[in-house]
């Protein structure tokens, strides 16, 4: 079997998914550990990864914790907010 090789983009669909795994079953603790993950890898990351996290990871964990009536201030570490905030703003919402 060959070695698949993931990209930035599908390991972020993925630290998504865990993390929205996390939250559904109520463990805020370890979601809010995900979330600081996902910042350190904003702030020190290369521009793929960087760029996996703002418009895969915050778009698909910030759409999940709307639909379910999640409080994103809370949760989300500065850097995250602030990439939560312009995407709001960016779809004219």
């Amino acid at each position: 079997m060959r070695n698949q090789v993931k990209t930035a983009s599908s390991k972020a669909i993925q630290f998504a998914e865990i993390t929205k795994n996390l939250i559904r079953k109520g463990n805020i603790a370890r979601a809010k550990r995900c979330l600081g993950i996902a910042e350190q890898m904003l702030k020190s990351g290369n521009a793929e990864t960087k760029n996996a996290i703002s418009n895969i990871y915050v778009f698909s964990v910030s759409t999940f914790m709307e639909i379910h009536k999640c409080t994103i201030a809370n949760l989300f570490p500065p850097m995250l907010r602030k990439e939560y905030i312009a995407q709001v703003n960016a779809s004219g919402v």
